[in-house]
């Protein structure tokens, strides 16, 4: 399995943001087995994150409203990184700012980083000089963000795609044409809950991201869609709790699988969806799970 440069060991990957730094799961599940690992999200300094409460579990899912909580990238590097590179698998980080400047100097500076293997770049974040508007919200933003990050690092870069957008293709293509090495989707849903007592929000933050089983069907159409319309690999994440989710989103298009919100549910949940894949190509005597890539047929 390649996505860019890198040649993963399978298919399964972890989803920054519901890993914490990979430490917190040591004692429940062989990290090396993992096809990469995607730490929390690193900002170029400290963020303290959104006023609680943060999460609220809600049908087939859970909002959450954390607010890119992180250390920042210096006490990244200094305290996180030295576990992570420990691991035997690759180690893709997601990264973000809130101006192109800082989405620049953060991919610079992990490029000179030893023990990096790839980068992720979330681009679902307010660009603060354009009055708050998500980076993925306007095309032509999207089109610059990617073409100068592309600029300032060697690594293999990932773009990873928000579904709040009114075409998701549209931005896949563009990140691709502009140099990205592949896409990951989708990220959170906005959404919202509401306390019937109090008459308040769930949140503290009010509106969040919706993840978990309620979005599979969602995402499964959107990786389909995106798959049709781009030549770089697609990464596919959204309600995966099982072999047979990875399997459905393989045969979307997906060249590899995130699994995000049942980490939090079950900590062994991406070990199992390893074994259920192989167990999968072997009932069905296929030899390598690439085959299954974009076998569906409408």
């Amino acid at each position: 399995m390649t996505i860019g440069k890198l040649k993963l060991k399978n298919p399964v990957m972890v989803a920054s943001g519901t890993f914490g730094f990979g430490e917190e799961y040591q004692d429940f599940m062989e990290l090396d087995r993992l096809g990469a690992i995607i730490p929390k999200g690193i900002s170029l300094k400290p963020m303290v994150g959104n006023l609680p409460p943060r999460i609220f579990e809600t049908e087939g899912g859970i909002l959450n409203s954390i607010g890119l909580q992180n250390p920042g990238l210096h006490q990244f590097i200094k305290d996180k990184l030295p576990f992570l590179t420990r691991i035997r698998t690759h180690l893709i980080v997601n990264f973000f700012g809130n101006t192109q400047k800082e989405y620049i100097e953060l991919a610079g500076c992990l490029n000179e980083v030893p023990g990096i293997s790839g980068l992720e770049m979330n681009i679902s974040c307010p660009n603060v000089k354009q009055g708050g508007i998500a980076f993925c919200s306007d095309p032509r933003m999207t089109y610059r963000l990617v073409r100068a990050v592309r600029k300032s690092t060697q690594l293999p870069l990932i773009v990873k795609l928000s579904p709040n957008v009114t075409d998701i293709d549209s931005l896949a293509k563009i990140a691709e044409e502009e140099g990205a090495d592949a896409v990951s989707l989708v990220n959170t849903f906005k959404a919202m809950a509401i306390n019937i007592h109090s008459r308040k929000p769930e949140l503290g933050n009010i509106i969040g991201g919706l993840s978990g089983p309620a979005i599979k069907p969602i995402a499964l159409r959107m990786v389909w869609e995106v798959s049709q319309r781009v030549k770089i690999p697609v990464i596919g994440m959204g309600g995966i709790v099982k072999a047979e989710d990875a399997i459905e989103f393989i045969l979307a298009g997906a060249s590899a699988i995130q699994i995000g919100t049942a980490n939090l549910v079950n900590p062994q949940t991406s070990t199992e969806v390893i074994q259920g894949i192989k167990k999968y190509l072997a009932e069905n005597k296929i030899h390598h799970v690439r085959r299954l890539i974009g076998l569906f047929r409408p």
